[in-house]
C-alpha cells in the first residue's frame, strides 16, 4: 500500500501499524558517516568516519566527537543540526544533575535523557523525528565501561560493541566477528572497524579514547596514521603467508 496517504504527519499510523517519518529519519541516519563503539575492560573507544573539508574551513569546528561530562562522551551519525540540539540539552542535564544531586550522572541515565527528548518528537504534531542515532558511552560510579546506542524512535539499548550510520551493518558483522570480552586493544579494534569502510585510510578517521579515571583523550592524526601502518603491514604479512601454501602446492 502506498505511503503518500500516511507520511505526512508525525502522528498518523499507516494500517500496518509504521509511522513513516520515523523510518524516514531512520534513513537519514543510514546516510550519515560510520560512527563506532566499544567497551573494552578498562577503556571505552570511540571511532568515527570525518567527512572531508573544504581547503578553506577550519577542520576543528567539524567535531563528531563530543564530551558530555566528566566521565561521559557521545557520538553520532546523521543529521549534524539535530545532533548539536541533542548535545547541548544532555550537556544541560549533566551540570543539572551535578548542582542538584551533588553527584556525576550515569551513563544510562543520559542515556535514558536523551532517548525520552526522542521519543517525545515521534509524538506530537508540528514536529519531525530527531534524524540521528547516538552511541554514548563513559564509566559508572563503580568503575565500570558503559556503551548506549540511541535512535530516532527513543529506544536505547546497551552494547559492548556497535556501529552507527553508513555501512554500520556490515562494520557490526565485522565486530561480531572480532570482538572478544575484555578485548585487549579496543583502539586497534576500533580503526580495523573503520577500515572496513573508510576508503581513505587514516586521513579521514577520527578516534578518541576514555580511560578509567581519566579524561577524554582524541588521538592525534599521527597516531591514528601509525595504528593505520601497523594494521597494513599485519594484513600484508598475513596476505603473504596465505599465498606461500598456495605456491608451494602448486610446484
Amino acid at each position: 500500500m502506498s505511503s503518500a496517504r500516511y507520511d505526512r504527519a508525525i502522528t498518523v499510523f499507516s494500517p500496518d501499524g509504521h509511522l513513516f517519518q520515523v523510518e524516514y529519519a531512520m534513513e537519514a541516519v543510514q546516510k550519515g558517516t560510520t560512527a563506532v563503539g566499544i567497551r573494552g575492560k578498562d577503556q571505552i573507544v570511540i571511532g568515527v568516519e570525518k567527512k572531508s573539508t573544504a581547503k578553506l574551513q577550519d577542520p576543528r569546528t567539524i567535531r563528531k566527537i563530543h564530551q558530555l561530562d566528566d566521565t561521559i562522551c557521545l557520538s553520532f551519525a546523521g543529521l549534524t543540526a539535530d545532533a548539536r540540539v541533542l548535545i547541548n540539552r544532555a550537556r544541560v542535564e549533566c551540570q543539572s544533575y551535578r548542582l542538584t544531586l551533588e553527584d556525576s550522572p550515569s551513563v544510562e541515565y543520559i542515556a535514558r535523557f536523551v532517548a525520552g527528548i526522542q521519543q517525545r518528537y515521534t509524538q506530537r504534531p508540528g514536529v519531525r523525528p530527531f534524524g540521528i542515532s547516538l552511541l554514548i558511552c563513559g564509566f559508572d560510579k563503580t568503575g565500570e565501561p558503559q556503551l548506549y546506542q540511541t535512535d530516532p524512535s527513543g529506544t536505547y539499548s546497551a552494547w559492548k560493541a556497535t556501529a552507527t550510520g553508513k555501512q554500520g551493518k556490515n562494520v557490526r558483522e565485522f565486530l561480531e566477528k572480532k570482538y572478544d570480552e575484555g578485548v585487549a586493544d579496543p583502539v586497534k579494534l576500533t580503526i580495523k572497524a573503520l577500515l572496513e569502510v573508510v576508503e581513505s585510510g587514516s586521513k579521514n578517521i577520527e578516534v578518541a579514547v576514555m580511560t578509567r579515571g581519566k579524561t577524554l583523550r582524541i588521538l592525534t592524526d599521527e597516531e591514528v596514521a601509525a595504528q593505520v601502518a601497523v594494521i597494513e603491514a599485519e594484513q600484508a604479512a598475513d596476505e603473504a603467508s596465505a599465498a606461500r601454501p598456495a605456491a608451494a602446492g602448486g610446484n
